[in-house]
């Protein structure tokens, strides 16, 4: 009887400090889309990779322009010369796409300046997330952008504001 007491207790204080706890949400797409800095990082990076697409592109063009030639020319090609175009075109092919890893790839060119510029401003907003909330005495913070899907949301805990006045940012409305 004693244990099913204690039990009982046991329970109802560790759901009355689960009741007390403090949550709130943020929007971090709302958050890095009023920050300069990452406006600007994230032109920078537009312009970089339509630059290296368009490189890209160029040597497609160029090879599909050199397999077009070759059509044309590989009925009167002696075969040494023919396998030779072949080659060439293949290599040139490899090439292009390797390019196109290298830029744009998992770890490539892309990913590597968008850690640079990015990362740094994203970790500010990070860290004044987690100031703001350990001060409040927040158990939880919730982010609302990309896959996270909160069906109801009380604007009172709403912390956006908030974060973005740690950050130094005002809002013109």
């Amino acid at each position: 009887m004693k244990k099913i007491l204690l039990l009982t207790a046991l329970t109802l204080c560790l759901s009355l400090s689960a009741f007390s706890q403090k949550y709130g949400y943020i929007d971090s797409e709302y958050i890095l889309g009023n920050i300069p800095e990452y406006k600007e990082a994230q032109r920078d990076l537009d312009r970089l990779a339509a630059n290296w697409q368009k490189d890209i592109e160029r040597l497609f063009t160029s090879i599909d322009s050199m397999y077009k030639s070759y059509q044309v020319e590989a009925i009167t090609l002696p075969e040494n010369l023919r396998v030779k175009r072949e080659e060439e075109i293949i290599k040139a092919e490899q090439d292009a796409k390797e390019l196109q890893r290298k830029r744009f790839g998992r770890d490539g060119d892309l990913f590597k300046k968008r850690e640079e510029l990015v990362k740094p401003i994203q970790d500010r907003v990070f860290n004044a997330i987690e100031a703001y909330a350990k001060d409040r005495g927040y158990a939880f913070v919730f982010d609302t952008a990309g896959s996270m899907t909160i069906v109801y949301a009380d604007t009172k805990f709403d912390l956006n504001d908030e974060i973005m006045k740690r950050l130094g940012i005002v809002v013109k409305d």
